[in-house]
């Protein structure tokens, strides 16, 4: 209703002054509430993030049973980790690593947003989680069992505790989310699938809260083994962008987040951490392992298409840099393309130089450093850089943290089997 003609200036609502509940194309607007991790660097987001503002390695010798069998015998393990301190028993008879690291984290993200979802809120929730090895600690020890022991029988929790689903299930049990729940799984990119999906979910109306990310456990004898076989590998150090760089370094952990709608979140008083305004994916259609630019190329294009983004909006990027040759050459010349004559302007880091390539949960722990840049000014650095490369030459923001404000930034995943997924995120 209109308020009535006074004589005097009507007095305007304060629903009038805040920022509109929908896009300019009418679809809902997606923001972040809570955050939640545990990988190398550190149990909680905290942790985590001051470990980026001091460009801090988690890399160090790998601690599992015949380790020493491993040509690659380094990686970013979650230290100190005990299962017992965070389960019970019986929990500990249904979970996998990668769903108790999931639980965790999501745990973290569910308490900082400060949701209780009873009622008619479970009904409207959901989580999509990433992974790409799911319960592969749970094979490796019952492979053991049946192969090296000879034993003739496994635990009846061995096929719910091992499916690539089970985290993204446990965690709609403990948190009564009955909306949509699956997982994603594209490799290296399933974290940044998982939350794009989250993501265009809300935004159409389909879920008002989701918990997404991804997690990833795959620090075991036989995961280590099988993509030893890939000679991707680096013996020594992960250096991504830096000329020497000699391959990736594995590592594990979680990262989850509620993604929320955002007249929800502005009605219930939350602490919005940042906005996702974009997503896009592409595929190859190429090779199996080696990446195209013009597919990540496509993919960073539509992505700001889908956020309604300037390329001279964005300042960071947090790139796939991984440390191999051929991907960090391919995303370089990908950026170069999609962001013409501003490339030289990005900052782009990698960060999986701090807590190793999770994988199928990469991009959900990448995605804090792009929190970070957004809400603290701050931008996660490129460590073990040591001499340019001319294939490679973009602002890595090599070893040292910087002090930037930046109001837009993208977190790009591009995976085994050519398939891209970039997500865009804006400071509220």
């Amino acid at each position: 209703m209109s308020p009535k003609k006074t004589g005097k200036k009507a007095d305007v609502p304060a629903a009038v002054s805040r920022p509109s509940p929908t896009r300019p194309d009418g679809l809902r607007r997606v923001v972040i509430t809570g955050a939640g991790t545990i990988n190398a660097l550190g149990h909680d987001v905290p942790t985590t993030l001051a470990a980026f503002r001091e460009g801090r390695c988690g890399i160090g010798p790998l601690e599992f049973r015949d380790v020493e069998r491993l040509s690659i015998q380094i990686g970013a393990q979650v230290h100190p980790w005990q299962a017992e301190d965070y389960f019970n028993r019986q929990q500990i008879l249904l979970y996998d690593k990668f769903t108790q690291f999931a639980l965790l984290a999501a745990k973290q993200a569910v308490a900082q947003a400060g949701l209780d979802f009873q009622g008619a809120l479970g009904l409207r929730s959901g989580v999509v989680l990433g992974t790409a090895g799911g319960g592969l600690n749970t094979w490796d020890e019952n492979y053991r069992t049946v192969y090296e022991e000879g034993k003739n029988r496994v635990h009846p929790f061995v096929v719910p505790k091992l499916m690539n689903n089970a985290a993204a299930s446990h965690v709609s049990m403990e948190f009564g989310l009955r909306g949509p729940a699956f997982t994603v799984a594209t490799a290296c990119a399933s974290s940044n699938h998982a939350m794009g999906l989250a993501f265009q979910m809300i935004r159409s109306g389909g879920a008002q809260v989701m918990l997404t990310g991804g997690s990833e456990a795959m620090l075991c004898f036989g995961g280590v083994k099988a993509w030893e076989g890939l000679r991707v590998m680096s013996k020594d150090a992960c250096r991504p962008f830096s000329a020497n760089r000699n391959g990736m370094v594995q590592g594990e952990g979680a990262g989850v987040f509620v993604f929320e709608d955002y007249e929800h979140a502005h009605a219930r008083g939350a602490d919005i951490l940042a906005e996702v305004v974009g997503f896009a994916m592409s595929s190859d259609a190429q090779d199996i392992v080696m990446p195209s630019a013009q597919g990540a190329e496509r993919a960073i294009t539509a992505t700001l298409q889908d956020a309604g983004l300037n390329p001279e909006d964005v300042g960071y990027i947090n790139a796939h840099g991984t440390g191999t040759a051929a991907n960090d050459k391919t995303e370089c010349a990908a950026v170069a393309h999609a962001f013409g004559h501003h490339a030289d302007r990005l900052m782009m880091s990698s960060t999986k130089a701090m807590h190793g390539h999770i994988i199928g949960g990469t991009g959900a722990v990448e995605l804090l450093a792009c929190i970070m840049a957004l809400r603290d000014g701050v931008i996660a650095p490129t460590i073990g850089y040591q001499e340019a490369d001319p294939e490679c030459a973009l602002d890595v923001v090599p070893n040292e943290a910087r002090d930037a404000r930046v109001d837009a930034v993208l977190s790009n995943a591009f995976a085994f089997g050519g398939l891209n997924a970039v997500i865009a995120l804006r400071r509220v």
